[in-house]
């Protein structure tokens, strides 16, 4: 394994970034995993099949970002054990992470199949994309082992200073889900279950090879079979920091999951297009995502060691680097989205569609890379009830109800998708707010007055 990266110490941005990049391109390469099937189905398939697609893995993203939120607590502890020197308590750790997550793993791989119904019905799926939505859910949730497998493998890695192990296996992974695409549907036409079973076959290659690569190289700490055991303190203080974080990824996720039923209702070529557009939405907010687990991470080893003002100014670097790209997605969703949501679908009404709901994405972009920023600040520091707050009640009070009644006032998607960005304003000013509050509260910032 390489080195354990220090954050404490040194240079801020070229770390920060190098940390950052291996993320985002395994982000990237992740999210290709509904992307290329719905990529695919929408150039050999039929609208009910990028329908069933595109609403079946909304709610499988959903389940995914849960555990990923979950597994966040275990890169938080890690992160805040190196930064304060206590490498010793590593292998526990891990030990603990490891067998609840693969338990949780067994119940979502037994439960989801049998849910598969109930989730499609609960979405409004389309009367003729039904089938194909739940055969998309099920077909996945055979494989929910596999995605908690990996996603724990990553938080482990990332709480070490390791990005670049994550970033190798789902590399492979995509290739394997790219070449089981074009055999099971182009190929066999086997449209939304082809799609489900070549993703599901993927991801059990990226936790092979993961397991392949870690057997092959040695910890940095002492880490043995005895600790692959739930100590009781340990996984209360990765619950801690993860519950907090997971509950509001998951009800956020709700949130758009109402209303892309809220969609539904508008008929196929509506809920094709925002699935469409939602797609295209998984790679544009890449890159705040991205800054938000390097943050996480970063923030986690200086306040461990004590170095809260490294911590802010971290935060401060991060924020104009992560700006600056968000400019770029904006123009990029709110003038050419046309010719985004054409990568994935021929059907010029669906694209219509996807198109005049990204450009309301296209506004968020301006606002979620600042708002992300915060967000992994706040996780590092393990303020992570303040974070699942305001993102819980950006989601409910104000999401929600705006599309909803935008629905029913215009019943256009652009007005609709104008609910997302409205939130994202309530969001940023919750956190200067709270920025403030844990300045005056507990002064954990010292203000640095010579900047960058």
């Amino acid at each position: 394994m390489e080195q354990i990266k220090d954050f404490t110490k040194g240079p801020i941005l070229g770390p920060l970034l190098s940390f950052s990049m291996p993320i985002l391109l395994a982000m990237f390469l992740q999210a290709l995993y509904g992307a290329v099937d719905l990529l695919v189905v929408g150039k050999y398939g039929l609208a009910r099949d990028v329908s069933g697609v595109a609403v079946g893995s909304q709610i499988m993203q959903t389940i995914t970002s849960l555990i990923s939120s979950f597994a966040m607590g275990t890169t938080i502890l890690l992160g805040q054990k190196i930064g304060a020197g206590e490498r010793e308590q590593s292998g526990r750790i891990i030990g603990t992470s490891v067998g609840v997550f693969l338990l949780a793993g067994a119940v979502m791989t037994a439960a989801i199949p049998l849910l598969a119904p109930t989730l499609a019905g609960a979405m409004n799926a389309p009367e003729e994309a039904f089938e194909q939505t739940r055969r998309y859910i099920a077909i996945c949730g055979f494989g929910s082992v596999m995605i908690v497998a990996y996603n724990v493998l990553g938080s482990i890695m990332r709480g070490l200073g390791d990005s670049r192990t994550p970033l190798m296996t789902v590399a492979v992974a995509s290739v394997c889900n790219i070449a089981g695409d074009m055999l099971l549907v182009a190929g066999f036409h086997m449209g939304a279950a082809g799609a489900a079973v070549a993703t599901v076959a993927s991801q059990t290659v990226s936790v092979l090879v993961c397991l392949w690569i870690l057997s092959r190289r040695s910890l940095p700490f002492a880490f043995s079979r005895k600790d692959l055991r739930i100590e009781s303190k340990i996984l209360g203080r990765i619950l801690r920091y993860g519950t907090p974080i997971a509950l509001q990824d998951l009800l956020v996720g709700l949130s758009f999951l109402v209303i892309l039923a809220i969609v539904n209702r508008l008929g196929l070529t509506a809920s094709a297009g925002v699935g469409v557009a939602e797609k295209v939405c998984a790679f544009i907010m890449l890159i705040p995502a991205a800054f938000m687990q390097s943050m996480s991470a970063y923030v986690a080893q200086n306040h461990g060691a004590g170095k809260n003002d490294r911590a802010e100014r971290g935060l401060r670097i991060a924020v104009l680097v992560s700006t600056a790209f968000g400019a770029l997605m904006f123009w990029a969703a709110y003038f050419h989205g046309d010719l985004l949501c054409g990568i994935f679908a021929r059907d010029r009404d669906v694209i219509a569609a996807g198109f005049d709901y990204l450009r309301a994405y296209g506004i968020d972009c301006l606002l979620t890379c600042f708002l992300f920023c915060f967000i992994g600040f706040f996780n590092g520091l393990g303020e992570t009830g303040f974070v699942m707050a305001q993102g819980i009640a950006a989601a409910f009070l104000i999401r929600i109800p705006v599309a909803w009644w935008m629905s029913r006032a215009t019943g256009r998607l652009f007005y609709i998708g104008l609910s997302v960005p409205c939130a994202t304003v309530v969001q940023i000013a919750a956190c200067f707010l709270f920025y403030a509050h844990i300045r005056k509260r507990e002064r954990l910032i010292s203000y640095d007055k010579e900047g960058f």
